[in-house]
């Protein structure tokens, strides 16, 4: 039996082939479409109309989503062949789907009908999200306009895929071998992998590369300001029109923002952005706009003094003149070095893997009253682990996949995707499953995994974004677990986590040191408390200048008026940044949140949704940040419901009244405790 055709537990990853992907699309959108047209033909209730066309779509879904994640994960030429030889057609069944103008009168049809006041608050939810999709879909528009959404969406899906296809080989095609003259100040742990990889490839010396877990020591650390140059330059030009042309995004933007822009136009939207804040928390591109403007008034003193501190630090204790780019991240950890007396590398010993899983599993346990303990399935590679979450009674209530380690055939950063979803079922309960991705360094020789700081609250943040898929109570697929969440509150539950790795009664039961096997010292984790706010204006302004540069790219920008996406990030960054990069730097062709992802009109949602967490922490923090209590008002409030209801009124039923933006500041050492 063809693997993606089986549905009746979890993804048997062993046995998927590309040679698999194409009869297992082509049947299940044979069986989606005869299913629509027969639920045209049904009454307008939810067991003859809506059931059957869940199920249905279901099934492609579940399948289809196996098939993403391997291209994520493992790509290689016959999968990626595969992936974007179906891709086309999966668009296609969507697209078509959303602009049925039958089932979009079904839908109605239920809605005005006597049985729809007798519809949980969830169905009602799905009925009311589904009558604004086929709107956003295209459902009412004439049928040559449908055409050619069609085709807009079709070449979107293409486009998307193909930024992030040439933004992998570009990070991939790079690498330098070094010899010993130039690894001075790198830890003990870069080298050992740096130099793994060179007898890998049959080289003497140290082999460094632009994924993350061999960059960043390079640039925070090593003594090579030349070797600093190098790599950033190469990362920073990543798929540009400084690499190999046919790796160059710089086309695709362009055509990306023409396509979405043309979009809205027939939609009856000003800009793009309109449509992508339809289903969000935000009402209108002005009112992010102003948002960003608010937090950037409270952020720039901070980045300014932040900045006057680092070139200062610069000049007089390492003796560079000229601060740049590539000095950053290397500067700032000899500042932070000197005034806190601690660095990232030193604290990086106490968090072995299996110690920090055991402290990340523990902060769930106590807030939720759930177990998390190891189990077994089919993984795509041997470094995958699989856990399952029981309830007190020892009933298993989801399954997560943890995929941790850096690989050449994984794309960059860390994500959470739900690869089954929640849902009541004739036989029963559908138990959840989620795949946890991030790309740290992987152990070397016999030592475990072990991770920086920052690190350890990507992976809370990811977990927290798990919790959110597999807590879930609601029974109906379009609102259990993430989906039928508002994007600009989606981010609520994974920043909220990150708060628990900065109390020492989570961090003092999570950490081990490699050698020693001693607990981190409170004395090291108060310098780390002192320094968790160094930069924090820097930082507060790259991201609102990220937010920024979206947020205008998809409203009123014009790509017809000869000005490029670049330029308009320099215009955004004259106005936000304190720091410049040189001219050199291509951002946006490695910007994947925006161009190859869910974030397009959407990146503001990281600062709107961190309002949110920490209102929501703050809460935590009057009544014990370990309080059982509180973890299950949260979790029956925000994680439960999922996108059962707003988020707003989530919200709002967890913390007795509306956000405030304080405690955001307050985190980020911006107004006085």
């Amino acid at each position: 039996m063809n693997p993606l055709l089986d549905f009746s537990g979890l993804p048997r990853f062993a046995e998927v082939k590309p040679e698999h992907v194409a009869p297992a699309i082509d049947e299940l959108i044979a069986e989606g479409r005869k299913t629509i047209e027969a639920v045209k033909q049904a009454p307008p209730t939810w067991p003859a109309f809506v059931a059957p066309l869940e199920d249905a779509n279901e099934r492609l879904g579940r399948a289809w989503s196996q098939v993403a994640h391997l291209h994520a994960v493992m790509d290689n030429p016959p999968l990626r062949e595969a992936y974007n030889a179906n891709l086309p057609k999966v668009s296609q069944y969507w697209t078509e789907l959303g602009q049925d103008l039958a089932l979009f009168q079904k839908y109605k049809e239920l809605e005005r009908s006597p049985q729809f006041a007798e519809l949980s608050a969830a169905r009602k939810k799905i009925v009311d999200n589904a009558l604004r999709d086929f709107r956003l879909g295209g459902a009412e528009l004439p049928a040559e306009e449908k055409a050619r959404f069609a085709a807009i969406q079709e070449e979107l899906a293409r486009s998307a895929s193909r930024f992030s296809e040439n933004l992998l080989d570009a990070t991939k095609a790079f690498s330098i071998v070094v010899d010993e003259t130039r690894i001075g100040g790198l830890p003990r742990d870069a080298l050992d992998a740096a130099r793994e990889a060179a007898e890998k490839d049959g080289k003497p010396g140290w082999k460094f590369t632009l994924h993350a877990p061999s960059y960043m020591p390079v640039m925070q650390y090593g003594d090579d300001r030349s070797l600093h140059e190098t790599m950033y330059r190469e990362s920073a030009t990543r798929a540009s029109e400084f690499g190999k042309p046919e790796w160059d995004n710089t086309a695709l933007i362009k055509r990306i923002v023409e396509l979405r822009a043309e979009i809205a136009a027939l939609l009856g939207y000003k800009n793009y952005a309109e449509v992508s804040l339809a289903p969000k928390m935000a009402q209108s591109p002005a009112e992010v706009l102003a948002f960003l403007d608010e937090l950037a008034r409270h952020a720039r003193p901070f980045a300014e003094n932040d900045a006057a501190e680092l070139r200062s630090f610069a000049k007089t204790e390492l003796k560079i003149e000229d601060l740049q780019a590539w000095d950053l991240a290397y500067a700032s950890e000899k500042l932070r070095a000197k005034r806190y007396s601690f660095s990232d590398q030193e604290v990086k010993q106490y968090f072995p893997e299996d110690v920090v899983l055991q402290g990340l599993f523990r902060v769930a346990q106590t807030l939720y009253g759930i177990d998390i303990v190891p189990a077994k399935a089919p993984v795509w590679h041997e470094d995958v682990r699989f856990f399952e979450i029981r309830d007190p009674a020892g009933a298993v209530v989801g399954h997560f996949y943890m995929d941790l380690y850096a690989r050449e055939t994984k794309r960059g950063g860390a994500w959470m995707d739900d690869a089954i979803t929640r849902r009541r079922k004739g036989a029963g309960i559908q138990t959840p499953v989620a795949y946890l991705n991030c790309n740290f360094s992987r152990p070397v020789g016999s030592k475990p995994a072990l991770f920086t700081h920052d690190e350890v609250l990507t992976l809370f943040h990811e977990f927290g974004h798990g919790l959110h898929h597999l807590l879930t109570r609601v029974e109906d697929l379009g609102v259990s677990g993430i989906n039928g969440v508002e994007w600009d509150a989606v981010e609520l539950p994974s920043q909220f986590m990150e708060n628990f790795a900065w109390e020492w009664d989570v961090l003092r039961h999570m950490t081990r040191h490699v050698d020693s096997s001693a607990p981190l010292p409170r004395e090291l984790f108060d310098k780390m408390l002192a320094a968790k706010n160094f930069q924090s204006g820097l930082a507060m302004l790259r991201q609102i200048e990220f937010s920024v540069f979206d947020m205008r790219l998809h409203s009123d920008f014009d790509p017809a008026s000869g000005r490029t996406a670049q330029d308009l990030l320099e215009e955004v960054r004259s106005r936000v940044a304190v720091l410049r990069p040189p001219s050199y730097n291509r951002f946006p062709n490695s910007f994947s949140h925006i161009f190859a992802g869910g974030y397009a009109a959407g990146y503001y949602s990281y600062k709107w949704a961190e309002v949110l967490s920490a209102d929501a922490y703050s809460f935590f923090e009057e009544q014990g940040v370990l309080d059982p209590r509180a973890g299950q008002r949260f979790r029956d409030e925000i994680l439960a419901v999922g996108g059962s209801r707003p988020a707003a009124d989530s919200f709002r039923a967890f913390r007795g009244r509306e956000p405030r933006v304080d405690a955001l500041l307050r985190h980020n050492g911006m107004i006085p405790v």
